[in-house]
């Protein structure tokens, strides 16, 4: 799924309310269910090399 968080900012610095930009954040996620993982599966997620700004996390149970 992907979280989507919009901003709308005035631009002119006084009366103008017509004058706006908009920024949107987007924030994608993926969800992986691994079926009886074994140890050195486990093992090989915790060590992938990622990407800058890419996090992971691995829960057990």
């Amino acid at each position: 799924p992907t979280r989507k968080e919009r901003y709308t900012v005035l631009i002119s610095p006084h009366v103008n309310k017509d004058a706006r930009d908009q920024y949107e954040i987007r924030t994608h996620k993926r969800v992986l269910d691994i079926v009886e993982p074994t140890e050195k599966t486990v093992d090989a997620l915790m060590k992938l090399d990622l990407a800058a700004g890419v996090e992971v996390q691995i829960s057990l149970g």
